[in-house]
């Protein structure tokens, strides 16, 4: 996991290999034809694929593993069309020093760009080896056999890729044809993941597992809000205990490192005490946050507007449904590594876009990208922006103090649940109303959200958190949102249902109270859970059944053919006079909060074992894990316990909560039949999280 000290074309000389260059600057490609997936911005053929002297292939990617497989995904693809064994592929993913630049691995695109971009780049490379072959042989290349990397004439005569000398660097054309899928015999099969042995037999799997010769272990100290200012600390006492070896300060930035992981953690407890502060603004109360949120000033957007007849004589209801900030609460800590040795920078990171980060650490460190590498190792949790990015740039900062010997940081757990964006807060409000027929007549929603992406390189400032506190900060530009179809905030929700006349606002609120950025799925699935919980209120308050209610607003073939088939997977075997019918051979229904499970009884009109959104979730996060706040903050480490066992201890607290908690989930919640009432005025409005208050009137 070292980094080597040569450049690529060092390394591909001493391999034997026949590549030089690997990339084109995106802006070049403009105005030429359009080429597939991440092709289409790094056109070079040996930026994907080098085949070595001794007949192997390495393959890179700018995607990285973030648990989901996708190295092993892409090698399968790769090996598909270059017709090798995947033990002759050698995977090189997420690196600036080699790799194409294909941004963030997010938004589960990464088949679809990279894999993409790879099966038609190992096409080509397959017909360029075919036809030097056929040169070599003296034969037709259609009259050519491909196996294991060795091309055979009909007469027995071979020659195996390493021996070809292919010329790769050129454009590449997307012109040769991949195989057909009745021809894989890789790609379609279930193969034992890369990544996998390492985390379970207690291998070197992550960034945080990495060890270096003479690496050093460093910590960050944090104020208790955001915005404050550093006013004194006494360095001295922290330089006189065991082990440190540098105090590294840069305006409100500051850290210490240390020979062993222990005595930085040491130092950085007796820093939190002695340091002084000139405190930022507060948070707002917990208690009021959906009320802070809508009351920020927003920047509003209508969409998926249709322009139907104002019903007349319909009843009207409306629910509001609220989600918290959740932190993405990574199992291993954020965590990275950096070296700067000779005036350049290397930085081992679980960012998900190391390029990027490579633009962040140039603007912090004042460097220029071509003096920066970043090099991705997994971390041990993702699942969105979580610290990855930020830590990286404290590693830099200390590494940079220390020429020659590797500097490792890792987050204590405060850290995280104090410093990293969190998923973003939203309030969702839904007012429909029914018409005489018992289906919606018209729809109105809104929904209020801050941004859910201050991913590096996401605005036009500086988005990692050491750069805000150093003695030159450097500002966070104005945030931003995707616009439609993608979305942020307004991600789903649009609904898919057929409703004569509807409208949807998004309020795009820009000030964050805290910091926020994406968490998996973005908008999504809270706007899903306050539309899906909203259509069961409306189908209860109709007397129907929940099932036959969103099948009568659907005209989609395939968004009708999901619903029937998770009905018949529920166990409803059919639809009858409003009801939906239990299969009793089934027996049970898997809760899908994944805490319970009980005997299924029939799902009628009158709403007995009917769907119900849960309400339990606890919204004390300033309690739980957030320094800013003032009930929470000031006590880290001043309370007579180390601030290493108060982080712990709500670390283990927040793990705990986060068990009880069931997220944005419709549960079904009593299946003893009794009668189940209609939307009541002010119902739910006990709910914690996921608070729910609806109102019916004529």
């Amino acid at each position: 996991m070292n980094a080597p000290a040569f450049n690529r074309r060092e390394f591909t000389a001493g391999l034997g290999a026949i590549v030089v260059a690997f990339s084109l600057d995106p802006k070049l490609a403009r105005g030429q034809e359009r080429l597939p997936g991440s092709l289409q911005n790094n056109r070079r053929l040996d930026g994907w694929i080098r085949i070595n002297a001794d007949g192997t292939a390495t393959i890179f990617t700018g995607k990285v593993e973030l648990g989901q497989g996708i190295l092993t995904a892409l090698a399968q693809i790769a090996a598909e069309e270059l017709d090798l064994p995947l033990s002759r592929i050698k995977m090189i993913s997420g690196d600036t020093g080699q790799t194409p630049n294909e941004g963030q691995t997010a938004g589960s695109q990464s088949i679809e760009n990279s894999g993409t971009a790879l099966r038609m780049a190992a096409a080509e490379v397959r017909a360029i080896l075919i036809d030097l072959a056929a040169k070599r042989l003296g034969v037709a290349a259609d009259q050519l056999t491909v196996a294991d990397g060795t091309i055979a004439a009909p007469d027995g005569r071979k020659v195996g890729y390493g021996d070809l000398n292919p010329d790769l660097d050129r454009e590449a054309s997307a012109k040769a044809s991949p195989k057909p899928p009745a021809a894989h015999k890789i790609v379609g099969k279930s193969i034992s993941r890369f990544d996998i042995p390492g985390k379970v037999t207690g291998g070197a799997a992550f960034v945080q597992d990495m060890r270096l010769p003479g690496m050093l272990h460093g910590r960050v100290i944090r104020p208790p809000r955001y915005g404050s200012k550093l006013d004194s600390v006494d360095e001295a006492a922290a330089k006189a205990m065991p082990g440190v070896v540098a105090i590294v300060r840069d305006g409100s930035f500051l850290g210490v490192v240390a020979e062993r992981e222990e005595q930085a953690i040491k130092a950085r407890a007796a820093m939190l005490k002695s340091a002084k502060w000139t405190l930022g603004p507060e948070l707002p109360d917990p208690a009021r946050l959906f009320d802070v949120i809508k009351s920020l000033p927003s920047k509003d957007a209508t969409i998926g507007v249709k322009e139907g007849a104002a019903p007349a004589n319909a009843r009207t209801f409306e629910a509001v449904y609220t989600k918290p900030y959740m932190a993405h609460a990574s199992i291993g800590p954020s965590c990275s590594v950096a070296e700067f040795k000779g005036g350049k920078m290397t930085v081992w990171t679980h960012s998900q876009g190391v390029f990027p980060l490579r633009a962040e650490l140039a603007k912090a460190l004042k460097m220029p990208a071509a003096a920066l590498r970043c090099v991705h190792a997994e971390g041990s949790g993702c699942y969105g922006h979580n610290g990855a990015d930020d830590v990286a740039v404290d590693a830099a900062l200390l590494a940079r103090a220390l020429p020659g010997r590797p500097v490792r940081v890792q987050w204590m757990r405060d850290d995280e649940f104090g410093w990293e964006p969190y998923g973003p807060a939203m309030v969702m409000r839904a007012k429909a109303a029914l018409g005489g027929d018992g289906k919606i007549a018209d729809w109105d929603y809104e929904v209020w959200s801050n941004t859910h992406s201050t991913r590096p390189q996401s605005t036009d400032g500086t988005n990692v958190l050491a750069a805000w506190y150093l003695a030159e900060p450097q500002k966070m530009g104005p945030p931003t949102s995707p616009p439609q179809p993608a979305g942020g905030g307004d991600r789903n929700a649009i609904p898919l249902y057929d409703f004569p006349r509807q409208r949807v606002i998004h309020h795009f609120v820009q000030a964050m109270p805290i910091r926020v950025s994406a968490l998996r799925t973005l908008g999504a699935y809270a706007n899903v859970f306050a539309l899906e919980s909203f259509m069961d209120e409306l189908a209860a308050a109709a007397g129907i059944d929940p099932v036959a209610f969103r099948l009568a607003h659907l005209t989609d073939p395939r968004a009708r053919a999901v619903i029937e088939a998770v009905a018949k997977r529920a166990g409803c075997a059919r639809l009858r006079g409003g009801r939906c019918r239990v299969d009793h051979q089934s027996g049970w229904a898997h809760q899908p909060d994944r805490r319970r499970h009980r005997p299924v009884g029939e799902l009628d009109a009158e709403g007995g074992g009917a769907l119900r959104p849960e309400r339990d979730f606890d919204t004390r996060l300033g309690q739980l894990s957030d320094p800013h706040h003032a009930g929470s903050a000031e006590g880290r480490g001043r309370a007579g316990q180390p601030p290493e066992r108060a982080s712990a201890r709500r670390g283990r607290r927040l793990a705990r909560t986060r068990g009880r908690r069931r997220r944005q989930r419709l549960c079904q919640c009593d299946r003893q039949a009794h009668p189940r009432p209609a939307a009541q005025p002010g119902a739910g409005q006990g709910g914690a999280d996921v608070g729910r208050s609806a109102e019916e009137s004529e």
